[in-house]
């Protein structure tokens, strides 16, 4: 190491790629060799410790990283442990003078930020977090009254109207590296954990992690499904959606690109699908800055009342629900879906989460841990805001009596039942009219279609007039009941 120049360190976290990402590009205007990092953190809070999906996804975007850093002449040093040990150490071993990185607005790594801060402090080092994740900085988009927004429209609203257009930044070029580095870890010998939730086996098969695969995605997106993003998005037969989220939660595309790519990019004649498909970007750019104005929401509610809400920890029902066997097909094939893939689709996100806290009674934290589970674009403030948006206990959720109906939100997003017959093959043969209520079926239509209840597929687990009734009872009791654990 004493041939070269004394070099910095870039630490990767969730910003797994080389271009638009102003710490790296920082770093390498320092003009000192920069030695790339990624520290799979064992000293991070284990209730938020990545799901066997994330790990899965994880170790391919290492692997993809490594091999981009390779192309330009450099090598990706991974190691575990605690991050503060391991950068000091680092810096013992490099004799590094300046620490680099993206922030990270998670409450754990805010804390981690300001400890890594004052410790590399007293070592004379400097440690430098820039923006790099959000369009928007966490802590600059106020009201008017210098308040954060809990409403998203307004916050939105405010957003859309100073969305950038600055030049994106480019990829460091070769020779920008350390040329040599301390010994480190193979990325993709990092162990799944011990779980047979997933069978991740076939998941190279649907998806591509890594900045290559996010340009692909997106290109696909633009090219074949925005024009008709508006309605198609909602119907999870049709490949109507970017399939960007597990792409920009790991940071391998950074989202002023995709805002950027969108407007100059895309075809002409899509320019109400362009708007929503923004507001989309905007939906997670507003749920990351209620997480850092209110940190608690990743497990409370972000409305008060809330907490006492009488919640049913029914576990045998949560199991049922986990495992797609409900007896509603539309929630029963989200739920396969998520297994098989790591992914559900969106519209069908919202059905079964409505599904679980609505008719079950469950608590969404419940559900909420579950998707961390078992989700590739699984993101604290998105899942917490997603799942409290459907609960209606979040900021501008949806409101708590809007109770959706299985099977007319079946009827109404697969109404051909290709959804449906493609997770829940076990009623493929069922007619269309049917399908999203199998038991309204006469017993002999059903054998005629090899469905016998409570065999082949399971009869509903409650009946929707009866659940919504008991929902709605318990919501507007809330304030004067017990709370329930959330756990």
């Amino acid at each position: 190491m004493s041939e070269e120049p004394t070099p910095v360190i870039y630490w990767f976290r969730q910003d797994l790629r080389l271009d638009d990402l102003p710490a790296l590009h920082a770093a390498v205007e320092s003009g000192a060799p920069v030695i790339p990092c990624f520290i799979i953190d064992e000293d991070a809070p284990q209730k938020w410790a990545p799901g066997n999906a994330s790990r899965w996804w994880l170790r391919g975007s290492l692997g993809a990283l490594a091999k981009a850093i390779e192309k330009r002449q450099g090598t990706l040093l991974v190691r575990s442990g605690c991050s503060e040990d391991v950068l000091s150490e680092l810096i013992e071993e490099t004799g590094a003078y300046a620490v680099y990185c993206s922030q990270a607005y998670e409450p754990w790594n805010r804390e981690l930020e300001e400890r890594l801060g004052a410790r590399l402090g007293r070592l004379g080092v400097a440690l430098h977090c820039l923006p790099g994740s959000l369009i928007f900085t966490p802590g600059d988009v106020l009201n008017r009254a210098g308040l954060p927004f809990k409403v998203f429209t307004p916050f939105w609203r405010h957003c859309r109207s100073q969305l950038p257009e600055s030049r994106l930044l480019p990829a460091p070029g070769v020779g920008a590296f350390a040329a040599q580095v301390p010994t480190g870890q193979d990325p993709e010998a990092w162990p799944l954990a011990s779980s047979s939730l997933q069978p991740v086996e076939d998941w190279g098969e649907r998806w591509t992690p890594g900045a290559d695969g996010a340009l692909s995605a997106l290109d696909r997106f633009l090219n074949e499904a925005l024009s008709g993003y508006r309605e198609d998005r909602d119907i999870p037969a049709v490949a109507g959606t970017s399939r960007l989220s597990p792409h920009l939660h790991w940071g391998e595309i950074s989202p002023r690109h995709v805002a950027q790519v969108l407007r100059t990019d895309a075809p002409g004649d899509t320019e109400d699908d362009q708007e929503k498909f923004l507001a989309e970007l905007g939906w997670r750019e507003f749920n990351q800055h209620l997480l850092f104005h209110f940190p608690h929401i990743d497990e409370q509610p972000f409305k008060d009342d809330f907490k006492s809400m009488p919640w049913r920890p029914d576990a045998d029902a949560f199991e049922a629900w986990k495992a797609g066997l409900t007896g509603y097909p539309i929630v029963d094939a989200g739920m396969r879906e998520l297994r098989a893939t790591g992914f559900m689709h969106n519209r069908v996100r919202m059905i079964c989460a409505s599904f679980l806290t609505k008719h079950l009674l469950v608590p969404w934290q419940w559900g909420a841990r579950w998707f961390w589970e078992t989700l590739v674009d699984a993101d604290l403030a998105n899942n917490s805001g997603g799942w409290q948006w459907v609960a209606g206990c979040g900021a501008d959720a949806s409101p708590w009596f809007r109770i959706f109906n299985p099977v007319l939100q079946g009827k109404k997003f697969d109404p051909e039942g290709a959804y449906v017959r493609h997770w829940v093959p076990e009623l493929a043969a069922l007619p269309d009219r049917s399908l999203h209520a199998p038991w309204e079926l006469a017993p002999l239509l059903l054998a005629e279609a090899d469905v016998v209840l409570g065999e082949t597929y399971p009869h509903p687990l409650v009946d929707h007039a009866t659940a919504r009734a008991q929902a709605l009872e318990a919501y507007h009791d809330r304030s004067s009941a017990p709370q329930a654990p959330p756990t």
